[in-house]
Formats: structure tokens, C-alpha cells, sequence
């Protein structure tokens, strides 16, 4: 299996996963949300993994992008964009990049 379409160092993607981390605790905060409530909300067993993902140790599963863009009151599409440039810049940059 294929495991690294983006073909970028290990430091590179720690760096892009740390920075998607800081933006869902950023649209987290804004909703006025615990990583509890959080957690509750997008059906999360734990709420550490909230404070991974937050942390860019891990990454939102795609069937549940919807579930999270309504519980953080955003747009799917525009969650769903914003989530694509840290966690697959090279499609991202194809789609939405002049």
C-alpha cells in the first residue's frame, strides 16, 4: 500500500500536521467548546484525542468531517478545504491554488 502520496519528509508533515492541529483548537475555541464537548459532539470515544489531533499527533477520519464541520459550526466544504492543507497540500495546492 501507498502510504505517502505527498512524498514529503517526516519533518514536513509533523510541521503541517502541528499546524492543522492549532487550527481545528483555533475553530474549536472559537465555538466555544471544551475538547470534552468537542468530543461528545463528532461521537470521539476519548476526548484525548481531541487534544491529539490539536497537538498534530493523529488526523480526523474523512467519515467524519461532516459530523466535526457541524459541531464546530462551519461549512462541510470549507472545513473540508481548510483540513486538506495540512493533511494533503499537494491536492489541495492542484485544486485551490492559482
Amino acid at each position: 500500500m501507498y502510504g505517502n502520496p505527498q512524498k514529503r519528509s517526516a519533518l514536513d508533515v509533523q510541521d503541517l500536521r502541528r499546524e492543522g492541529g492549532r487550527w481545528l483548537k483555533d475553530l474549536r475555541e472559537k465555538a466555544s467548546l471544551s475538547q470534552r464537548e468537542l468530543a461528545l459532539k463528532v461521537g470521539a470515544e476519548y476526548y484525548t484525542f481531541i487534544s491529539q489531533l490539536e497537538t498534530g499527533r493523529g488526523r480526523i477520519p474523512p467519515d467524519r468531517y461532516l459530523q466535526w464541520a457541524e459541531a464546530l459550526g462551519i461549512a462541510a466544504p470549507v472545513f473540508v478545504r481548510g483540513l486538506m492543507r495540512y493533511y494533503d497540500p499537494l491536492t489541495h495546492a492542484i485544486l485551490f491554488d492559482d
